[in-house]
């Protein structure tokens, strides 16, 4: 059973949330938080495997509310939903340590199956969303890295790049003619060596410290 916690100020939204998710035999809502304060409150008291966060919510906003959530003991993994398709919210929510970015006009079967991919500590990063993060942030500076490249193997630095551009593992075996189960262990092997959560911190990193640049993937 997935439980879940719903962040929103909005209690209709909270409401039209809840009666999609409690379709699913799987999933289960277990609290609601109207601001965001409220969702670290919960978040500590009823250990959610997985937090649907507003962004724009009172008191705390979702994204302040993500970092400390994220810093609690066996933390969840977080959903970030918003009416506002903003660059720079992305960016930041994805910073914060979220798992995925998801707008609220998203269908019923979207949400759940969104639901179920990060609650499996996959990461929901659409290759739309990975454009938009090229496009607009890769020309800031790269910040310092404490790890230098080479503790990467090539192949893992050949996953990184191929996951950077947003593919998925199934597509990332493919181009590499690989088995699927081979790219996996790759990047767990990865993310263990950089110290990473998942592939959305692989990717903001990847790009953040210059590992790969901005351009089409070769074929």
């Amino acid at each position: 059973m997935i439980r879940v916690l719903l962040a929103d100020d909005q209690a209709l939204v909270r409401d039209g949330f809840r009666a999609l998710i409690d379709r699913d035999p799987a999933m289960q809502v277990v609290a609601e938080a109207a601001d965001g304060v409220e969702a670290i409150s919960l978040t500590r008291a009823e250990h959610p495997d997985v937090v649907l966060m507003d962004i724009r919510m009172p008191r705390i906003d979702g994204l302040q509310a993500t970092k400390q959530v994220l810093a609690l003991p066996q933390p969840p993994n977080v959903l970030v939903l918003t009416t506002f398709d903003r660059n720079d919210w992305v960016y930041e929510a994805l910073k914060a340590g979220a798992s995925g970015f998801l707008l609220k006009d998203v269908r019923g079967s979207q949400l759940t199956d969104a639901i179920r991919t990060v609650a499996a500590r996959d990461a929901l990063l659409a290759p739309s969303i990975t454009r938009r993060l090229i496009e607009e942030f890769v020309s800031r500076a790269p910040s310092v890295s404490a790890r230098a490249p080479d503790v990467l193997t090539s192949r893992e630095l050949d996953v990184l790049r191929l996951l950077a551009a947003g593919l998925s593992n199934a597509e990332i075996a493919d181009r590499l003619v690989v088995e699927l189960s081979t790219v996996k262990t790759h990047v767990n092997r990865m993310l263990s060596k950089l110290s990473l959560r998942d592939r959305t911190q692989a990717v903001v990193y990847a790009y953040e410290t210059g590992l790969v640049a901005p351009g089409p993937v070769a074929e």
